[in-house]
């Protein structure tokens, strides 16, 4: 089945909170442009053979070495699900977040007028589960405007909100037009440790090939002989080329190498792993601004999108992650991973009514199919136990 992407839409500019320094930056040193010496060559190696998919969850980019033998969740065999399959995984993967909405509406609700003391306690309700304040507020005082004084069931209360959700989420669900002009489109991938890059990249190499592109991996992560096999694992199930180099080798040399061969040999599209980093860890976020100005030597209008994944489970974390890496290097749209992990699937809501960036996808899953497009009305209406 052809999958349908979603596309990037330029932020707000919005002053990010100042990170706090708690490391010494490295110096930061510019690889060779052509006219110069050139970096040593990226070395594409062989992907180790195909190992059989485990049962245990998806791994997170901080567990330790052995951790590339997980990828082989993506057996390429796996049969992709139908789109009912997929709702109903949805509903499934968001049943944490929904469990502990609906429990609390049934809860406040039953047999109950519309009052300010009800109002009140759905207005906490919603903040705990992480739609954030503001969108609390915005919430409760529409439910306020329309059914304010008359008596109300639970599953009417659902009803409202899921509109009201869907109302905030809807402008950011957006596609991702990969340009069939831009021979790479370049995609960078940043973000903090532990929120599924690797795994991300693995997933839309696979996607993308199954739309008929050609597409190359660049394994830019340098500091973690495990995310580099990993990825290696990657372009060996969706027969992808990797380059990558030794462990500890400058991220922005390869990644500078690996544009350029992507443009020598026509690549539709460049994925380009980052390793990653804290938000106040300001050496490692220098070398991803010098990732960005390097990649722009060799073509100026690139990356032409930068996804920052985030951990869904992390809550209002995700807030100052988004603000931080924004401002490093004008994040173009977001994927919300783990969303199956906690019952904080309403960070989502309240980052799209922050920061209006595009939401390209969420995961709800460790399997391969479990990373999809993200769409409004169904998200709101799981998120709140209702059917699709």
């Amino acid at each position: 089945m052809i999958l349908r992407w979603f596309g990037r839409k330029k932020p707000e500019d919005e002053a990010p909170e100042k990170a706090v320094d708690q490391t010494v930056p490295e110096p930061v040193v510019e690889p060779e442009v052509p006219g110069e010496a050139p970096p040593p060559p990226a070395v594409e190696t062989p992907a180790p053979p195909p190992i059989a998919p485990p049962d245990k969850p998806e791994e997170r980019e901080d567990e330790p070495e052995h951790a590339p033998a997980q990828a082989a969740a993506l057996a390429p065999e796996e049969p992709e699900p139908k789109k009912k399959g997929w709702l109903s995984r949805l509903k499934k993967g968001l049943s944490k977040s929904s469990s502990r909405l609906t429990e609390g509406i049934t809860g406040i609700f039953t047999k109950r007028k519309l009052d300010d003391a009800a109002l009140e306690e759905l207005e906490e309700l919603l903040i705990t589960a992480d739609l954030g304040p503001t969108t609390a507020a915005k919430i409760t005082a529409e439910l306020a405007r329309t059914r304010f004084g008359k008596e109300i069931g639970p599953e009417e209360v659902k009803t409202i909100l899921a509109a009201e959700v869907a109302k905030i989420v809807e402008p950011v669900a957006k596609p991702l037009v990969i340009d069939p002009s831009l021979k790479p489109h370049v995609i960078l991938v940043v973000g903090v440790n532990g929120t599924g890059k690797t795994t991300t990249i693995g997933k839309l190499a696979r996607q993308f090939r199954e739309e008929g592109r050609t597409v190359m991996l660049a394994a830019g992560d340098t500091f973690r002989a495990a995310a580099v096999s990993q990825l290696k694992i990657w372009g060996e199930r969706t027969g992808c080329p990797v380059v990558a180099k030794d462990t500890g080798a400058d991220a922005a040399g390869l990644a500078y190498e690996a544009v350029e061969r992507a443009r020598a040999e026509g690549v539709d599209v460049l994925l380009i792993d980052t390793a990653g980093r804290l938000q106040n860890k300001a050496g490692l976020m220098d070398e991803l601004r010098k990732i960005v100005r390097v990649i722009k030597k060799v073509d100026p209008t690139a990356p032409h999108t930068t996804l920052l994944t985030l951990d869904a489970t992390t809550g209002q974390n995700a807030h100052s992650q988004v603000e931080v890496f924004r401002d490093m290097v004008s994040v173009g749209g977001l994927i919300l991973t783990k969303l199956d992990g906690s019952a904080r699937g309403g960070v989502l809501v309240a980052l799209a009514e922050k920061f209006k960036l595009p939401v390209h996808a969420i995961g709800v899953g460790e399997g391969v199919h479990d990373l999809r497009p993200f769409e409004a009305k169904t998200f709101a209406r799981s998120l709140m136990g209702l059917e699709s």
